[in-house]
């Protein structure tokens, strides 16, 4: 598969009103207008390139917008202050009071929370269900199904949705497929595989600065509009709008996502690769050995690779936990959640970002207690990384072959 989208990004240019070659930071929460008439139809949503007040759009979140839907194909893209906050807005848009949504089992822990627990509010009911079983995809459809909830490569474990193929079951069903692709951006296209809707955290890979919160939806012009409707729109209603500052700052960071991500990719296949010839229980869709790696490789774009993440299982958490508190005590990276950052970035899913999953789910979805979720950072030397992570390993007892050490 061709992707371009990188070059799409490059390619967009906005000066600055004084000829910066970075856009001008639009640092106001409200705006002027010449005449009551234009204020009037612009908060009617009948006027172009007019802006009233910043929860509604601003110059700097459109600017991110439209880089954002030039990475992802769509029409359009809106802006949040958090991923959560796009999440939420999308599912609230999309569902009322009694309809039910078919949705991954295996997602993001603050995801799983609120559309298991806080839909509950609004009698709005989940089917979780494995995504790559698509005919438990087709089967728990029903009439009242509103939309098929998805990660193309699921948090924690690295499940990989087949999402051309869930697409044509969406289509066929009359409902749209909504995907967050916050673990694979440039290296899975979902809007061209046939996803209705994109989800991004773009504190993750897009900023990959780890220093603020934001999120994206990526999608057609009616729907983002739709989101930002000032009598009905969850985005709008919500107020989870993007501060222009970030909002700048993040697409100064997309210029560099293209680079970022190859290293990102090069650098986890490579341990992944060590890892499992180590003995060790490795995850990771660059693997053969992987589930999803054949669904993976048909709708990558193979110059960004399978992604930054990979998962260890050392057995217990006791063990995860010496081994991840070694591991930072020697600076090969933090034990933190999240992911993007250009240091490696580990923990433990079952304990933090999926705690919000009962353990009994955990454990039916095979989350164990000593699966370690890593986030590989942008190394330059990874085979010394590797020599560094494998001295703790023996050191506690989890490799015992120190030969490759001489």
């Amino acid at each position: 598969m061709s992707h371009k989208s990188a070059d799409k990004i490059q390619e967009l240019q906005y000066f600055g009103e004084f000829g910066g070659v970075n856009p001008s930071i639009s640092d106001s929460s409200t705006y002027t207008f010449i005449s009551a008439k234009t204020m009037f139809d612009t908060f009617e949503g009948n006027t172009e390139g007019c802006y009233l007040y910043s929860r509604h759009s601003s110059p700097s979140n459109l600017y991110l917008g439209e880089a954002l839907a030039a990475l992802e194909g769509t029409e359009s893209a809106n802006v949040y202050a958090s991923g959560m906050g796009a999440i939420s807005s999308v599912i609230m848009q999309l569902c009322d009071s009694g309809h039910h949504i078919v949705s991954s089992r295996t997602i993001y822990g603050g995801t799983y929370a609120f559309i298991k627990n806080f839909l509950k509010k609004f009698n709005i009911q989940t089917s979780f269900i494995d995504i790559t079983d698509l005919e438990v995809v087709e089967q728990s459809i029903t009439a009242k199904t509103k939309m098929i909830y998805c990660e193309a490569v699921s948090n924690p474990l690295l499940e990989v949705a087949n999402i051309n193929a869930l697409s044509k079951i969406a289509k066929k069903r009359g409902i749209p497929l909504v995907v967050d692709n916050t673990f694979s951006p440039l290296s899975i296209s979902a809007a061209e595989l046939g996803a209705d809707v994109v989800i991004h955290s773009l504190t993750k890979f897009i900023n990959g600065t780890s220093d603020c919160v934001a999120g994206a939806v990526c999608a057609s012009t009616d729907f983002c509009l739709a989101l930002k409707d000032v009598n009905d729109g969850a985005g709008m209603l919500f107020g989870s709008t993007l501060d222009s500052l970030r909002a700048a700052s993040i697409l100064k960071n997309m210029r560099t996502l293209h680079i970022r991500m190859k290293k990102h990719s090069e650098n986890t296949l490579y341990l992944a690769t060590q890892f499992e010839k180590d003995g060790l229980k490795t995850v990771y869709p660059g693997l053969e050995s992987h589930d999803g790696h054949k669904t993976f490789k048909s709708q990558m774009n193979c110059e960004y690779g399978y992604g930054g993440l990979m998962t260890l299982d050392v057995g217990s958490l006791e063990m995860a936990n010496a081994l991840m508190e070694m591991m930072q005590a020697k600076n090969i990276g933090y034990l933190a959640v999240s992911l993007g950052f250009y240091k490696t970035l580990f923990s433990t899913p079952g304990t933090s970002t999926s705690s919000e999953i009962s353990k009994e789910e955990q454990d039916e979805m095979g989350l164990s207690d000593g699966l370690i979720r890593f986030s590989i950072g942008l190394d330059n030397d990874i085979h010394k990384t590797y020599l560094e992570i494998k001295k703790c390993m023996i050191a506690l007892g989890i490799l015992r072959d120190i030969a490759v050490m001489v």
